[in-house]
């Protein structure tokens, strides 16, 4: 798998009082990232719902770099470090102008929407790791 990008934004609604992207406001571009990644592979959350599968956070491991600002035009990277039956980590970086802003290490595991461990679709974990 390749590194995926998607362009994300700044908008005053992300910024705290100083100007800068409030800290938290990352998570979602992560996770926006992490979204348009499986979308691209074909995979949509709608359609793993229905099947009674949902991704969720592990364990994450964030790294502020630099500040982002409002009207900036980021980049979020994202590209599998691990694949595994029933988790991925990834490692996504956002970027401005190429250079790096915020990096993070983020573990998802596979779950039942009843509870519970569920492994990965088969045609997403072939997508994901070639040869698998």
């Amino acid at each position: 798998m390749t590194r995926h990008c998607v362009p994300v934004r700044i908008y005053y609604e992300d910024t705290d009082f100083s100007g800068n992207v409030y800290h938290a406001a990352y998570l979602k571009f992560f996770e926006r990232g992490r979204t348009e990644l499986l979308r691209d592979l074909g995979l949509h959350h709608a359609e793993l719902a229905e099947q009674g599968i949902a991704f969720a956070v592990r364990q994450m491991e964030i790294a502020f770099v630099a500040a982002a600002r409002i009207d900036d035009l980021l980049t979020v990277t994202t590209e599998v470090a691990e694949a595994g039956g029933v988790r991925l980590v990834l490692d996504q970086t956002i970027l401005r102008d190429d250079k790096v802003i915020t990096t993070a290490r983020v573990t998802v595991v596979a779950i039942k929407m009843s509870g519970g461990p569920a492994r990965l679709p088969a045609h997403l974990r072939a997508r994901l790791v070639p040869g698998a």
